[in-house]
């Protein structure tokens, strides 16, 4: 629950609902600084004021007074006015009890450490990750790391973990042993980043982050991507797919080296067949890094194919979905396959797509820039993109789809399976057919250009 601010009585705390997780204030409109913390069990008159030397602020202590229960609200109240005086002078009103009281550095909204790890979540998925506008994926994987394997400490603080750092080297250790090194380390750099987002609004946390205390895992780069001379196989195991919307999803991967996840949102509307480029409004890293994949003659023989097998497959996902499914959210969501039938998929293509890319002779400024990933150097924010993609980019990419097909030799005209799906009449076939049936959309009332 939010603080409230309210004219403290008896009546009114008694009245006063219990959070349902950690705490909150409940403020008096009639003395400044005075305020009963709401638990679920307790609640505890308080006050709070700043201690200044010569004339700034020092810090901002909290004191408390007594249990509600156990001591009148007027009589709180009456203590209060004597502890602010004092505090008011620069003194500590327990001082001379030995200073039991808790002493914090607080912001201007008076939190303070005892934020737990429940909230300091709460607080990063709306502020950081939704506001931000990160993908659902993204924001899985974060809230499987607190939530699953960090269950037990959701309501522990903050606090509690940074003085105690070997327990959570402990658990990186425990979560090395049951699952895994790389799933260890990626959940303590959720760990590491919740905590430091969270002392931005708590500066009474110690800035020593309690997950430095952890020995990382080595992680290594794994290279599975295929090289020219796999690519035959290849086609053939993903020509013996039962499915053949999913079999057009793992070639147009392979095709554009795109990241699996923002192709399984891809719609109808976002192809423009007159530019030949596909739209990806929404990739990692947000809106802001939306791009347009500049297409192939293959690429779009591909999107021709799986745009009709949709209408005919799942006619009513089709509408909405490039690659519809019978799924709850009418796209394919898993693509994952049994590596005894399909031996690559998901970023093993996208890993094979780079590989092909420097074999074609593509450089790897043009590579990074069809991948969509991020250009270093202060020149690289000078190249203007979109300005590209029409023409050097989509050179590039047809040299990578004209080295993958060339790879397949002779077996495009002497494998069977090959034959039904990727030979030359059966595309023209499907081009005609594309072009005889209704349009759903737009963008399919363009002509397409004669080298598809």
């Amino acid at each position: 629950m939010t603080d409230i601010r309210i004219a403290l009585s008896d009546k009114v705390i008694a009245q006063l609902p219990a959070p349902e997780d950690g705490w909150y204030l409940a403020r008096d409109t009639e003395l400044k600084g005075f305020f009963v913390v709401v638990g679920k069990r307790k609640r505890t008159f308080t006050v709070q004021g700043d201690l200044r030397e010569r004339g700034k602020r020092a810090s901002s202590i909290r004191v408390s007074i007594g249990d509600a229960n156990e001591i009148t609200t007027r009589a709180a109240r009456a203590i209060a006015k004597e502890y602010l005086a004092q505090i008011s002078k620069g003194l500590h009103p327990k001082a001379k009890q030995g200073g039991d009281a808790e002493q914090v550095e607080t912001d201007r909204n008076g939190s303070v450490a005892t934020v737990t790890l429940k909230q300091a979540w709460q607080r990063y998925l709306e502020a950081h990750l939704i506001r931000k506008g990160r993908s659902e994926k993204t924001i899985s994987g974060y809230r499987d790391h607190v939530e699953r394997l960090f269950s037990e400490w959701l309501d522990t603080p903050l606090l509690d973990l940074a003085k105690d750092p070997a327990r959570v080297a402990e658990k990186h250790d425990e979560l090395t042993r049951e699952n895994g090194p790389y799933m260890a380390n990626g959940s303590m750099r959720t760990l590491r980043a919740l905590y430091n987002h969270a002392r931005k609004t708590n500066r009474s946390l110690p800035r020593d982050n309690p997950a430095d205390a952890v020995d990382w895992n080595q992680e290594e780069r794994r290279n599975t991507g295929m090289g020219t001379s796999d690519l035959k196989e290849w086609f053939l195991e993903l020509a013996s797919l039962d499915n053949p919307i999913r079999r057009e999803f793992h070639l147009f991967t392979l095709l554009c080296g795109s990241r699996p996840t923002a192709l399984q949102q891809a719609k109808p509307e976002h192809i423009n067949f007159r530019r030949r480029t596909l739209h990806v409004p929404k990739p990692k890293g947000g809106n802001k890094r939306a791009f347009d994949i500049p297409l192939s003659r293959e690429m779009i023989l591909s999107l021709i194919r799986v745009l009709r097998l949709g209408r005919q497959m799942y006619p009513s996902q089709a509408q909405e979905w490039l690659f519809p499914a019978e799924s709850a959210s009418g796209h394919l969501t898993e693509t994952k396959e049994d590596r005894e039938i399909l031996s690559k998929w998901g970023n093993d293509l996208r890993q094979t797509f780079r590989t092909i890319a420097t074999a074609a002779g593509v450089s790897e400024f043009d590579a990074k820039l069809l991948m969509n990933h991020s250009i270093p150097g202060v020149n690289a924010g000078y190249v203007t993109r979109h300005k590209l993609v029409e023409d050097h980019l989509r050179s590039q990419q047809q040299a990578i789809s004209s080295l993958v097909f060339s790879a397949l030799g002779k077996s495009l005209t002497e494998q069977e399976p090959l034959i039904d799906w990727l030979d030359r009449r059966a595309s023209r076939r499907a081009v005609r057919q594309f072009r005889s049936e209704p349009t759903t959309h737009c963008e399919e009332q363009q002509r397409i250009r004669p080298a598809a």
